[in-house]
């Protein structure tokens, strides 16, 4: 049976004539019947795709070779089925938002831990834990210990850094997020605002959970990815939440079970976010897709 592949990469490199690139990974992503996200910018690109193995062995080859993507990150992981449905290949200003022009992580960055090493790096007194995802992410799965910024996006996090780091300056800081690609700018940024010991797990949690054993692991909850798994766990198998359709939030079996949950139309962490024209037409929509399931 072939086995659909999914691959998460990343790469921050110069490119240039933006148009032509978008239009050669479109036709070539298409022509092996790989579904997912791309993005590219000036910066380099980023993205998950997933497809029939054998396929996404060639698109892998495809974008290392790439200008300067020869050593793209990346990383592998299996579905029962392709967790996307449609191709997308967009240009942006960023490959992952920050909004901070100056932050070049292309040209210098933290050191990198290793996942087999991490343990025992973040065990140190010394050592600041830092999660630079968002706080619906950090709230399925994170690390013990851990400190979580509480932010709503990216772009938060330079001003929650302005706000905190008086307090940690004497500190190592080890910063990790979902694939290695927020660290690479956040240890960026942290260098470029004078703090020398900063450092970011390799590869991202994916890896970690990838190589380190669950009996060995540091990690509580699930993983948070970007596609229709919507989560992951140690040797990077299918999660167990889903996705509110209203708000874009995990959600688990015991938030469905809550009161103010309905299938495609609100969990009780957005309840009280939309109007009730908005969830008329969230319910009319989750009718036609349970009429298309009969």
């Amino acid at each position: 049976m072939n086995k659909i592949k999914v691959l998460a990469f990343y790469k921050f490199t110069q490119f240039d004539s933006l148009s032509k690139l978008k239009l050669s990974l479109l036709n070539y992503c298409s022509l092996h019947k790989v579904l997912g996200s791309v993005l590219i910018s000036n910066e380099g690109l980023n993205g998950t795709i997933a497809g029939y193995e054998k396929n996404i062995d060639k698109v892998l080859s495809f974008f290392q070779k790439l200008p300067g993507c020869m050593d793209l990150e990346h990383k592998v992981s299996f579905a029962s089925e392709i967790p996307f449905s449609k191709l997308r290949v967009r240009l942006k200003k960023e490959i992952v938002t920050m909004g901070c022009p100056e932050v070049k992580p292309s040209q210098s960055v933290g050191s990198y831990v290793n996942a087999k090493d991490w343990n025992n790096f973040i065990k140190q007194d010394d050592v600041v834990l830092i999660d630079t995802r968002n706080d619906y992410e950090v709230a399925i799965g994170t690390f013990d210990g851990s400190v979580n910024p509480k932010t709503q996006k990216f772009r938060d996090f330079p001003n929650w850094w302005d706000k905190n780091s008086e307090r940690y300056k004497d500190k190592k800081i080890a910063m990790f997020c979902t694939g290695g690609i927020r660290c690479e700018k956040a240890t960026n940024f942290l260098i470029q605002n004078h703090h020398k010991n900063v450092f970011h797990l390799k590869g991202g949690i994916l890896k970690y959970l990838e190589d380190v054993p669950i009996e060995e692991s540091k990690w509580q909850g699930e993983c948070f990815v970007f596609d229709q798994r919507v989560s992951v766990t140690h040797g990077l198998e299918e999660g167990n939440f889903s996705l509110c359709f209203a708000c874009r939030r995990p959600i688990s079996e015991i938030d469905k079970a809550h009161v103010k949950y309905e299938e495609g139309v609100s969990c009780h962490k957005c309840f009280n976010q939309h109007s009730l024209k908005r969830k008329d037409g969230f319910r009319e929509r989750q009718r036609q897709i349970n009429q298309k399931a009969l």
